[in-house]
């Protein structure tokens, strides 16, 4: 294979016009309300929870630990041969294989996230995490299912309008799951009694009531798979036995991919497993510090709210819009540079306590360059895979994008009680270095998509 520009397969040749009337189509704007289904339960079972539990008193070492629940998301890979071609009678019947998968994972997401609800972290931590990975679970298979739906859904050429609405959707579930979950969460407080601060003053009654609202917000998915139309069904040839069945669903998908890039597979796969490591790693500690430096939870809701929201769909739109007219690998840099450096802004924030205007200013900067990164990344491994194997290999890639991140997120806590908050940013800014270097490296790969009507 040849070592040329990625971005000469599939060169920039939409008008202005063209590129900015695809966002009203309905695909799109199906994965607009798909992409908030997706992204509500991420932060409920990290983010937040450690929100959550920092404000019931749990140290920051052991909700670290916590954070590895999130590694059901880096091993999706291990059932997404089974959600590709596995029917779930009846649902398959009634709404098709990608439909039915999505409605039993969003089941199993909103039965987590009552569950959560019902249990307070200070009478025992166990039933919280197992709900926790329950939640993770089902959302883990909801994204393997909702990855296929959107390849599938338009032709290559849309795929980053598509990704693009996807991640607006997404992001502004994730404001909704932080911002707005701290909104609901501060306003059925009560009063607390005399004298109560910190893990005395925390109230359960009031994350129970965030955490119901939660559950009940993942009826925007639910109705969108309902009155969604299923993907054109392709029609594969039935295996002849167990062991060719086994061939096609588990192996074959790989095989695929390290066929189409040979050697230069390992330099691509190590670009999606560190491409979003700073931002990653970096989030785990993100709300424990906003209750260290004294925010409330009205002062990081609204600065999330607000400023979050209108930076999230400026960068999730010029992310999409930028990788259709300059290419995906242009962008992708620009990404990993602006993810990088926004968290040495959350290091300049650390040295200044309790500012409500540094907040603000910070918190639009990160969501900006999340915005953009995402939307390319999600297009560039939109452009990966084989649509003949469009859940499995998707799957590899985003869970890929998250093992190691998680991993290493998992010592978070640990290394801010050693060492504070302040290196911990600088930290995970420079965990962003070597993502330049692959960036740059994968940019010289052409991209090489298999025929869609091979098996």
């Amino acid at each position: 294979m040849s070592a040329q520009p990625a971005e000469t397969s599939t060169a920039p040749s939409l008008p202005w016009r063209d590129a900015l009337k695809v966002y009203l189509e309905p695909a799109t704007l199906r994965m607009l309300a798909l992409g908030f289904s997706a992204g509500l339960p991420l932060l409920l079972v990290l983010g937040t929870l450690s929100f959550r539990l920092r404000e019931a008193g749990i140290d920051r070492t052991t909700i670290g630990y916590l954070s590895w629940v999130g590694l059901a998301y880096g091993f999706k890979w291990a059932w997404a041969p089974l959600v590709d071609r596995l029917p779930l009678p009846p649902l398959t019947t009634l709404l098709g294989r990608r439909r039915g998968w999505l409605l039993l994972a969003q089941g199993v997401v909103i039965a987590g996230l009552v569950g959560m609800a019902l249990n307070d972290p200070r009478q025992g931590l166990a039933p919280l995490i197992w709900c926790a990975l329950l939640v993770a679970f089902g959302s883990a298979t909801q994204d393997i299912a909702l990855d296929a739906f959107r390849i599938e859904s338009a032709e290559t050429r849309k795929q980053a309008a598509l990704a693009a609405a996807y991640q607006t959707g997404y992001r502004l579930a994730m404001i909704w799951a932080g911002a707005g979950v701290l909104w609901v969460a501060a306003w059925a407080e009560v009063a607390p009694a005399a004298g109560a601060t910190g893990a005395a003053a925390y109230q359960n009654g009031a994350w129970k009531t965030a955490y119901l609202v939660m559950a009940a917000s993942m009826a925007v998915g639910v109705l969108t798979v309902l009155l969604s139309p299923e993907p054109v069904r392709r029609v594969l040839p039935k295996p002849k036995n167990a062991a060719e069945w086994l061939q096609g669903v588990l192996v074959e998908p790989f095989a695929d991919f390290i066929r189409r890039y040979k050697w230069q597979a390992a330099l691509i796969l190590s670009l999606i497993a560190i491409y979003r490591i700073s931002d990653v790693v970096m989030g785990i500690m993100a709300n424990p510090f906003y209750v260290d430096m004294g925010f409330t939870k009205d002062e990081v809701a609204t600065v999330s709210k607000i400023y979050g929201v209108v930076m999230t769909l400026v960068g999730a739109f010029v992310g999409g819009v930028l990788s259709m007219r300059l290419g995906v690998m242009r962008v992708l840099m620009l990404g990993a540079v602006l993810s990088a450096a926004s968290n040495l802004l959350f290091a300049w924030l650390a040295s200044r306590g309790h500012d409500l205007t540094a907040l603000i200013a910070v918190v639009s900067a990160d969501n900006l360059a999340g915005g953009i990164a995402s939307a390319a990344f999600i297009a560039y491994l939109s452009s990966l895979t084989n649509i003949s194997y469009s859940a499995t290999q998707y799957a590899l890639f985003s869970s890929l994008m998250l093992l190691l991140p998680k991993f290493i997120a998992g010592y978070s806590g640990a290394f801010v009680d050693a060492h504070g908050y302040a290196q911990f940013f600088t930290a995970t800014a420079l965990l962003g270095v070597p993502v330049l270097l692959l960036v740059a490296l994968a940019a010289r790969i052409t991209t090489t998509k298999a025929p869609a009507e091979r098996p």
